[in-house]
């Protein structure tokens, strides 16, 4: 039968399975295909914490979602429109979120009596009609899979690996992408072992053709290339992009970039990315524990290293103290903390957005610091050198907050012009005269970067408060509150570093959105939405979180409602209170899961029809897409 071709502006596709069975693979050589095809694309990485959860297991669920299209846009998707389950507990954890009417791929053979009671399905679903309202396609993955690799040296449970491609096959026929440059890209990954790069190749082949000769599978659907402003685009993860953010500003400030960190989901991946950069002087370090690392970065940047650590809230908690001393001696390091759910170990692989009290207020005495978050995978480049950029102009430890939904998450990304980039090179004292080591800056407060060692410039920084001017220990009541007052000020005086506020809107109206960090996406596009059904909404949202950004204070008082709109219980929203005395309105979320654009829509309509936020009942059911 000849295929017909149904063009479609957009797509959501969830591939669902164990945690073994290769989705996260999966759904990034997809996206890698509609990266090439020049769609616009947001994903979703969604999986356990365990390494290899048990197989079967409803927990053991790994996910990953992919939105492409032909037009901007800003979330990986609020359900998906295609869903992909390898096994029993992926359909069970995953089939409330599929559309009315979606395109179900169903692994029969996995949908065995173990498998089942282990999903706790009374009876199997591809066969009582419970599936009934949306396309189901039931393929015997597996069978085919073993089928395909009849006659290789594969052992039964290296053939039954590869079943992944074989999804993957299928849905690259599905949507008309072309297979020669995925099978190279398959034998590239596997050339240390050749002979699982022919088996997967064979696999994915399999897939590919079966698409083409059942007779279920006689639509292809093509999403068209997206209009994007000329330039070169990759596709980037945030941990990635803020990997080459430091980079790129230990480059612009004229310095070699020192890394110290542990490993801790989701942050490790950025001590990964910047092992591969020794060719721009950057130095990696993996301590035995985060006390140890937050301790290394600080006797770096003593030496006149610009310094960078990683984790998350967690390992944020153990690095207190350390930071405290970094907020005394008063000297430039970078905190990474790549927000998940907590507290605890809580949710380790899930989103939140958690920590802002603790990256405001998590240390002892009066030890503020500047915060700044990232909104998107790529835009933790640019924060990640306006951190630097800030840490050492102003000689201050600064918090950068991201999330495990941006860590995890990519979207196309313009490669910057790096000559265009505004350096801010970093110069040490060379002349001794008159040094004292806590004399100040007046634009910025900042004391000098004062290299140890050299002739002249002798002086001594620690964890005891020291004299305002010359560093001597002091004890005297007048220095130190003059000192905490001072520390405080130079925080204040970074406002001036924060730029125009990023709103989308007007400066007064019914409703104004604030957000931060990775909730940007979700909050924008519901914007979007609204403002187009004419209803007078606008959204801030906020870059910097300490000092609050001066362009908030002057629209906030011309809105009837504020609502601030977090992945927490209201912790930017309790500051914004007490700053502005006004009744700002929470929407809040703690559910490991980014917000959805329908969630946030709908909140804000029943706002706008007279009811409070507490009182709203967000709906949770997947709609179906016009």
């Amino acid at each position: 039968m000849e295929s017909k071709t149904q063009t479609l502006d957009r797509v959501v596709i969830r591939f669902a399975g164990d945690s073994g069975d290769g989705m996260q693979l999966t759904g990034t050589e997809f996206t890698k295909a509609a990266a090439e095809a020049g769609n616009d694309i947001s994903t979703f990485p969604d999986f356990p914490a365990e390494i290899r959860a048990p197989a079967g297991s409803l927990f053991g669920v790994s996910g990953f979602q992919l939105h492409f299209s032909s037009s901007e846009i800003h979330t990986p998707g609020d359900a998906p429109d295609v869903l992909v389950a390898m096994n029993p507990a992926a359909l069970k954890t995953n089939l409330k979120d599929l559309v009315d009417g979606g395109v179900l791929i169903i692994n029969t053979g996995a949908f065995i009596e173990a498998n089942l009671k282990k999903a706790n399905y009374a009876s199997n679903p591809i066969e009582d009609g419970s599936l009934a309202k949306y396309r189901v396609h039931a393929v015997d993955i597996s069978g085919l899979t073993v089928a395909a690799l009849d006659g290789t040296t594969l052992s039964t449970k290296e053939k039954g690996r590869s079943k992944n491609f074989f999804a993957l096959g299928l849905v690259f026929w599905m949507y008309g992408r072309e297979p020669e440059t995925e099978i190279r890209r398959i034998l590239q990954q596997f050339t240390k072992r050749p002979e699982l790069g022919d088996a997967n190749v064979k696999v994915f082949k399999a897939g590919y053709h079966f698409g083409e000769t059942a007779e279920v599978f006689q639509t292809v659907y093509k999403v068209p290339a997206a209009r994007f402003a000329p330039g070169t685009y990759r596709n980037i993860t945030g941990n990635e992009a803020l990997a080459l953010g430091l980079v790129a500003g230990g480059e612009l400030a004229g310095k070699a970039i020192f890394f110290a960190g542990y490993p801790i989901t989701p942050a490790s991946s950025i001590l990964h990315s910047l092992a591969k950069f020794k060719n721009y002087g950057v130095m990696t370090f993996q301590a035995e524990d985060e006390i140890a690392a937050m301790g290394a970065v600080i006797g770096a940047a003593y030496g006149g290293a610009l310094s960078v650590t990683a984790s998350s809230g967690p390992g944020v908690a153990l690095k207190g103290e350390a930071i405290g001393l970094a907020v005394m001696t008063e000297l430039p390091v970078v905190i990474v903390n790549v927000q998940r759910g907590g507290p605890s170990t809580g949710l380790p692989t899930k989103t939140e957005q958690s920590d802002l009290s603790q990256a405001l207020y998590g240390r002892n005495g009066e030890a503020p610091i500047p915060v700044i978050a990232a909104r998107s995978p790529g835009d933790c480049f640019y924060a990640a050198v306006e951190a630097l950029k800030v840490a050492s102009r102003y000689m201050v430890p600064v918090m950068l907050l991201s999330d495990g939904y941006i860590a995890n998450g990519s979207e196309p990304w313009p490669v910057p012009d790096v000559t265009k980039l505004d350096r801010f090179d970093v110069h040490h004292p060379t002349d001794p005269t008159g040094f004292h080591v806590y004399e100040r800056d007046p634009a910025t407060l900042a004391r000098a970067w004062a290299i140890p060692g050299t002739a002249g410039f002798e002086h001594r920084i620690g964890g005891i408060e020291k004299d305002s001017l010359t560093g001597n220990i002091s004890y005297d009541p007048a220095n130190h509150e003059k000192m905490v007052h001072t520390r405080a000020a130079k925080i204040e005086r970074i406002a001036q570093e924060c730029g125009e506020l990023d709103l989308r809107g007007e400066a007064s109206g019914d409703v104004l959105l604030i957000g931060w960090g990775g909730t940007f996406g979700s909050l924008r596009q519901a914007t979007e939405e609204l403002r187009g059904q004419g209803k007078k909404v606008s959204h801030a949202h906020l870059r910097w979180l300490s000092p609050l950004e001066p362009g908030l204070e002057k629209i906030i008082h011309n809105f009837k409602h504020v609502v601030c709109a977090e992945l927490n219980l209201g912790q930017l929203r309790a500051l914004l209170r007490a700053k502005f005395l006004l009744d700002i309105q929470g929407l809040n979320k703690v559910q490991g899961q980014p917000f959805k654009v329908r969630e946030v829509v709908a909140a804000i309509e029943q706002l706008l029809g007279g009811a409070r936020l507490s009182e709203v009942n967000v709906p949770t059911a997947p709609t179906a897409r016009a």
